[in-house]
């Protein structure tokens, strides 16, 4: 981080850009050279140079550290399809549930405290004298923590108490088979919120300081022994061929532990310990659903509590006088987030609303089609991270603080004094190129081997064959989810918040509409298209808000264009 100057903090400001994030006119010729300039260079995707390095660098860790709710959500979908079509169409509504309640405040968290840290972080750093050691004191971590911790509270009460209110909001009567395995899974899953608040917001904490590989580092180190004593045992102490057959990878592993000992410490293993504990839950003692949804809580806290352990070597985690305006600020500077998740997260619950109405079989198949959808999808939002993380970076070249929209005092959190608006330009179009290549690599491999795992999901054949035809979706809309997770990324980078919310709103509300009347017709082929159309409209969102160079991305192409000349 360079040092701002009396000079620079003299220099007018960007205006906030709350006024200019909803759309505007432009001329299509932006837009169409904006759309030329990224398709003629999708060569570019697969370079590997210093600015395609630093982006891996970057998604690659975020992606397995992002990986901990989504991918023990696909655990759990895998080990409960053994049990039952109908458990697994119970559980498939429950994780719904649960993220529209949690995901609600848990996103704007997570992107609130790694802005105000790389604030913060900035200002701390320029006042650092050379050669101080000690923990940092940064108000806004513990702030942040407090938060988390009172949110996840407030959510496991909510999602414990209100299970039966929620159920029927989900369509899911009294009567109906699904109800009550469905309402014990999310009780007992109510309590695995806090952790998952509380690590989110860890993460975040190490985002602000441009970390992305100390979060899956930590876990990996922690948990890879506790990953090897719990295989091993399973195995021992459950050798019924049926069961083990069933789960033949618990197996394998722990066969070829000292060859893949170190792969895994890399990944890290808080979700493989999710995996063993399934087995024993589910398997040897027979809890069923409680039991995914116990052993899902307990590897949650325990990654919370390594990510914390590891982030207490860095800075004070508590704070003894928390400043109530700290408090008032992050809550303030969450509306535009908060807002733009609801719309999120309402499409996505209307979906599996819908998609329940269709029956068990239907729902379960549902079920395994959205969580390898979701799962796969970690590498593309982490690539979002990459672009956000990247133009924070640049943010070392840029001339002037850009102003924050509502959600934040300074986003970007360092110094603008270079000017270099081409090295930003430069690290969007390369996050958009790989976001794009990445979506297309993922797509032919979903739509080649997705058949061939899906019967790890289940072995009824009825909800096989409900999920072979969801191949389409799974697949074939992985490029649309590369391209609409990395403008999010973009969208925080530059502080575009508005236009990300109001846009989103659009979207969400057309999406929606297209689910509600094409559901009833076509069933499922509807709730997916729905879902699609959704993924569609939010990169065409994006692409046109790139190509009116309006907002805050007008200091990054007017500039740039002034630089080459």
């Amino acid at each position: 981080m360079t040092s701002l100057d009396n000079n620079t903090l003299n220099e007018p400001k960007l205006k906030p850009t709350s006024v200019d994030s909803k759309p505007s006119s432009t001329s299509t010729s932006s837009l169409t050279d904006s759309v030329a300039n990224l398709f003629t260079r999708l060569r570019d995707g697969v370079k590997i140079d210093e600015v395609g390095v630093e982006i891996l660098s970057i998604a690659l860790p975020a992606a397995l550290a992002l990986a901990a709710d989504p991918i023990a959500s696909l655990v759990d979908t895998a080990y409960v399809g053994h049990i039952g079509s109908v458990e697994l169409a119970a559980v498939g509504v429950s994780i719904s549930i649960f993220n529209l309640v949690s995901k609600l405040f848990n996103v704007p968290l997570l992107n609130i405290t790694t802005s105000f840290v790389a604030e913060e972080q900035a200002l701390n750093s320029k006042n650092l004298v050379k050669g101080q050691e000690g923990k940092q004191v940064l108000p806004s971590v513990s702030t942040s923590l407090a938060l988390a911790a009172a949110v996840g509270v407030a959510e496991t009460v909510a999602l414990s108490v209100g299970s039966g209110f929620l159920m029927n909001i989900m369509g899911i009567p009294v009567d109906s088979p699904m109800r009550v395995p469905a309402e014990q899974f999310l009780t007992l899953r109510a309590f695995g919120a806090p952790p998952i608040v509380i690590a989110l917001a860890a993460q975040g904490t190490f985002r602000g300081f441009m970390d992305t590989k100390t979060p899956l580092y930590a876990i990996g180190k922690y948990c890879s022994t506790v990953f090897l004593f719990l295989s091993l045992q399973s195995i021992r102490v459950h050798r019924d061929r049926k069961y083990i057959d069933g789960f033949s990878f618990i197996k394998y592993t722990s066969k070829r532990w000292p060859h893949i000992h170190h792969q895994y410490q890399q990944h890290g293993a808080g979700n493989l310990l999710n995996a063993i504990l399934d087995a024993i839950f589910i398997v040897v003692f027979g809890f069923g659903v409680g039991g995914a949804a116990v052993a899902t809580v307990i590897s949650e806290y325990l990654i919370a509590f390594i990510l914390l352990w590891e982030l207490n070597d860095k800075v004070q985690l508590i704070s003894p006088n928390i400043d109530a305006r700290e408090v008032v600020r992050y809550l303030n500077s969450g509306g535009l987030l908060i807002g733009r998740t609801i719309a999120v997260l309402l499409t996505m619950t209307l979906a599996t609303s819908m998609a329940a109405r269709e029956g068990p079989v239907q729902m379960a198949g549902h079920q395994i089609c959205m969580q390898v959808w979701l799962a796969v999808s970690l590498l593309n939002d982490a690539l979002a991270i990459a672009g956000q993380i990247g133009l924070l970076r640049s943010a070392d070249h840029f001339s002037s603080i850009i102003a924050v929209l509502f959600l934040l005092q300074a986003l970007l959190a360092s110094d603008y004094s270079q000017g270099n608006y081409e090295q930003a330009r430069l690290v969007i179009y390369r996050v958009l190129q790989i976001g794009l290549v990445t979506g297309i690599a993922l797509g032919v491999i979903l739509s080649l081997g997705f058949g061939a795992f899906s019967s790890l999901f289940s072995t009824d054949p009825e909800v096989l064959g409900v999920v072979w035809s969801g191949i389409w979706f799974v697949a074939g809309s992985q490029p649309m989810n590369a391209l609409a997770f990395v403008l999010d990324g973009l969208y925080y980078g530059v502080s575009d918040f508005g236009f990300a919310a109001y846009s989103m709103v659009l979207v969400s509300l057309i999406s929606s509409v297209f689910v509600l009347v094409a559901a009833p017709v076509f069933g499922l082929t509807g709730v997916w298209a729905g879902l699609f159309l959704f993924m569609t409209l939010r990169v065409v969102a994006g692409v046109w808000r790139l190509g009116t160079k309006r907002g805050p991305w007008e200091m990054v192409w007017v500039n740039s264009q002034q630089e080459s000349e």
